[in-house]
């Protein structure tokens, strides 16, 4: 039962990022069948993107009243609804029309699957859990380029994933019941990097978004989340362009090294699985961070060779595969089982504010120094949720000693 349904949540995680390359894969021909600007795909993505933050903070009282079972069929449903939407909009306000519950249905699940593998499930679950995201969203713009090339057209792509959507959510409402029977894995000591349990004071019932975020050290993990996930979105949509506008590099290599930054983070999710246990949440957020870190000097290095800079970017594309995984999996320990799924539900949102925010930001920035910032922009991110997540640590071990002064 417990491989069951651990197969079935991998299985919701694929399909939860099949749409997530969708519009970006299909947008230039998208836009001139819609009769839209280029720029257009920025209204769309911040309309789904404004649905995911609303669910996500909504996440904890729905997963308390409904059970994580019950709100991941529903949200799966809901996008699946949304994407056979969006495969018959014959206009550009119809697609904004049908983003909306595309981005409730995507933002909901996401904070309810993060919060049950957290709590269920080891380290190494989390991880590989997010490599299957990094799987379904590296196959999906295949689906898309089948479908322009095939004489489909666009609508197909959305069509496909949207019937396979519905699929899983007939599997996810008859699995259901198998939810509330998976015993919860300890979590304690090693699994962490931490000190003992390390984690606030058990909470039962509603906690309020109030409340959550006073909790000691939410703040913290916020600006940690909201630092990578900027650096991640910034690098994926930048990236290539840097290479070639920065460094000379040709198009068509910028482009192949820019895709290896999304195949790294994924292949790096499904490498660390097997040693997430053995290495704790801390030392992969530490060792993910300070990669990045150096995957950014490596990109900029003024050296005439291309070589340091495109395996800077890999190095970073690495680095960036543990640190999401390693973050929400350590939830439950830095700040109590009970809260988990509030505060979990604030880092989805945090991260998709700086999903959504960090890349116009250095769009803007880069129009007044140039791109070659590009590097310095992502180091100092780095550093930023360095320091958070750090800071988060000295205050977790701290709790954990005058627990264990008080218990003496």
């Amino acid at each position: 039962m417990y491989s069951l349904l651990l197969a079935i949540i991998y299985v919701a995680f694929v399909s939860l990022g099949l749409p997530d390359s969708l519009v970006g894969a299909g947008w230039p021909v998208m836009q001139r069948d819609l009769g839209v600007p280029v720029a257009y795909a920025g209204i769309v993505t911040m309309i789904i993107a404004g649905g995911t933050i609303v669910s996500s903070l909504a996440s904890e009282r729905l997963t308390r009243r409904l059970g994580t079972g019950v709100v991941t069929a529903l949200s799966v449903g809901l996008t699946a609804a949304a994407l056979l939407g969006f495969s018959q909009s014959g206009s550009f306000w119809v697609l904004c029309l049908w983003a909306v519950p595309y981005g409730l249905g995507a933002g909901a699940v996401d904070a309810a699957l993060n919060n049950y593998v957290a709590l269920h499930y080891a380290a190494r679950h989390m991880s590989w859990l997010h490599g299957c995201w990094g799987l379904g969203a590296s196959i999906s713009p295949f689906v898309m380029s089948h479908a322009i090339t095939s004489g489909a057209g666009w609508p197909s792509a959305y069509l496909t994933i949207g019937l396979a959507q519905v699929v899983l959510t007939a599997v996810l409402l008859v699995s259901t019941p198998l939810w509330g029977r998976v015993n919860p894995v300890a979590q304690k000591g090693g699994s962490t990097g931490g000190t003992g349990s390390g984690g606030a004071e058990e909470r039962s019932g509603h906690v309020p978004l109030a409340q959550a975020l006073r909790i000691p050290g939410v703040r913290l993990v916020l600006v940690a989340f909201f630092a990578y996930c900027a650096l991640e979105t910034t690098s994926i949509v930048w990236a290539s362009t840097f290479l070639v506008t920065a460094r000379d590099v040709a198009p068509a290599t910028a482009a192949a090294f820019a895709s290896l930054f999304l195949i790294g983070i994924t292949a790096g999710r499904f490498l660390t699985g097997f040693v997430a246990d053995r290495i704790g949440d801390r030392w992969l957020i530490r060792g993910g961070f300070a990669a990045v870190g150096v995957g950014a000097l490596l990109l900029l290095v003024p050296l005439e060779s291309d070589v340091l800079a495109l395996a800077g970017l890999v190095v970073a594309g690495l680095g960036c595969a543990p640190v999401y995984p390693a973050i929400i999996h350590s939830t439950p320990v830095n700040f109590g089982r009970g809260s988990s799924q509030a505060v979990i539900g604030i880092q989805m949102a945090a991260a998709y504010t700086g999903s959504t925010l960090a890349p116009p930001a250095f769009g803007a920035l880069s129009a007044w120094t140039g791109l070659w910032v590009l590097p310095l922009f992502l180091a100092v991110l780095a550093a930023l949720g360095l320091v958070m997540s750090e800071r988060l640590n000295q205050l977790v071990t701290r709790r954990a000693l005058v627990g264990e002064h008080a218990s003496a």
